[in-house]
C-alpha cells in the first residue's frame, strides 16, 4: 500500500476554499482514480509545533493506493482534469509525497 500526500503550504493572504476541496475536489479525484485510490483523508491545518503557532500546511490530503504504477496510470488518464481544478480552491502551489505505508 502506498500513500501520495498533498500538503498546501500555509502562506500569507493564501487563498484556500476548504468546502469546495472535501465536498467537490476530492470526490472528483476519488471518482477519476476509481480504483487506483482505494481511500483518501483530509486534514485542515490549525495549528503548528509549538503552543499558538500557525499550522505549516492549510490543508493536507493522503490518497491511499495498492501501487505506485496504479496511481500513475489514473493520473495519466485524469491527471489534466484533476490538476486543472486546483485553481477553482486555491492558489498554492501543493507539495506532494509518495510514501510506502509500513504500519496501518
Amino acid at each position: 500500500m502506498i500513500k501520495i500526500s498533498v500538503m498546501y503550504p500555509n502562506t500569507a493572504n493564501a487563498k484556500f476554499d476548504h468546502d469546495y476541496y472535501r465536498q467537490t475536489h476530492m470526490p472528483l479525484v476519488k471518482d477519476r482514480l476509481g480504483a487506483a485510490c482505494s481511500h483518501y483523508s483530509i486534514d485542515k491545518g490549525i495549528g503548528g509545533g509549538a503552543p499558538g503557532s500557525a499550522p505549516t500546511y492549510i490543508a493536507m490530503c493522503h490518497i491511499f493506493s495498492d501501487s505506485v504504477s496504479s496511481f500513475e496510470a489514473g493520473m495519466a488518464k485524469h491527471g489534466a482534469e484533476i490538476i486543472g481544478d486546483v485553481a477553482n480552491f486555491t492558489d498554492l502551489t501543493p507539495l506532494m509525497q509518495i510514501s510506502e505505508v509500513v504500519v496501518a
